[in-house]
């Protein structure tokens, strides 16, 4: 999935991205600026058809078919953003807030809309009593948790959290790390968490996928890749440098060095490249799960 650049050419936002999703799991999707999350979301959400391959949910592709089929595909999906302030309508009551999904997508009684709004609300910790507020009156937790319900309100099977804690601070962070935590074991939620944040996606992914210049580097179990990364821009997250205002951040020779246009995006910064890096890495297996795309790298123990 490509898009223009200022100078005529192309830009590689995603590359050959290909993973599945159990039912149930939580998949972490991480990497730094640039690494293709966001085009993910969108291509996820139903917002932007991609430009090769297909998004598939329960074998249906979001993308094929008839506008009743694709809305119902849709229908399954939610997403939870970065900054409640500016994903919340400011001059909208909560209670309109956490209905407007309903509205659009299944049609019930006000009695059953009302119901589920208190649902909803609870289930994320918020007094009902609080649905004639409008945003501006509430703490940047407190927004999140209406975003939250928001997503909730329709009873979706995936949920898609697009950093969802790294507008807040640390403490309030924390809380709603372990509120998402309990609804998607509560709700049994399937959950794709997208995220720059090392500490945020190991507290809640089953699974993660590294992602950089659009290509997977490293796939495997997340307390396995988190705890003892093998690919070298794996490690780079890991050993990042911490910032309490925005989570984590990437070395500087990662983030002003541009991936190299052909073989392994990587071998423009990478401290163990070769001259075989000339040639694009393909994933492979070190363990049944593991899996790496890295030339250097074919055996944990080896490294």
């Amino acid at each position: 999935h490509t898009y223009p650049d200022p100078n005529g050419g192309r830009v590689v936002a995603l590359n050959g991205l290909t993973f599945d999703l159990s039912r149930g799991e939580t998949l972490g999707i991480v990497g730094a600026s640039g690494a293709g999350k966001s085009t993910l979301v969108r291509l996820l959400l139903g917002l932007e058809k991609p430009q090769s391959g297909s998004v598939l949910i329960d074998g249906a592709d979001l993308y094929q078919g008839g506008s009743s089929q694709r809305r119902q595909g849709r229908m399954k999906l939610q997403a939870v953003f970065q900054d409640p302030r500016s994903s919340l309508n400011p001059h909208l009551s909560l209670k309109s807030i956490v209905e407007e999904p309903l509205l659009s997508r299944l049609r019930l009684s006000r009695k059953e809309r009302s119901e589920r709004i208190d649902r909803a609300l609870v289930a994320v910790g918020l007094d009902p009593a609080i649905r004639s507020r409008k945003p501006h009156a509430l703490s940047g937790g407190e927004r999140q948790r209406v975003a939250i319900a928001r997503a909730l309100i329709t009873e979706p099977e995936i949920l898609i959290l697009d950093e969802p804690v790294s507008a807040l601070d640390g403490p309030i962070r924390s809380q709603i790390l372990a509120l998402l935590a309990q609804v998607r074991a509560d709700l049994d939620l399937t959950v794709v968490l997208v995220s720059h944040d090392v500490r945020s996606t190991k507290a809640l992914a089953d699974r993660v996928i590294v992602l950089y210049a659009g290509s997977c580097v490293e796939s495997g179990p997340a307390e396995e890749i988190l705890t003892n990364p093998i690919h070298p821009y794996s490690k780079a997250l890991l050993e990042a440098v911490p910032q309490p205002e925005i989570g984590w951040t990437i070395p500087e020779t990662i983030v002003d060095t541009e991936p190299a246009k052909h073989g392994c995006a990587c071998s423009s910064w990478c401290p163990i490249s070769t001259e075989q890096c000339s040639e694009s890495p393909q994933l492979e297996s070190v363990t049944p799960d593991h899996h790496i795309a890295c030339w250097e790298v074919t055996e944990p123990a080896s490294k």
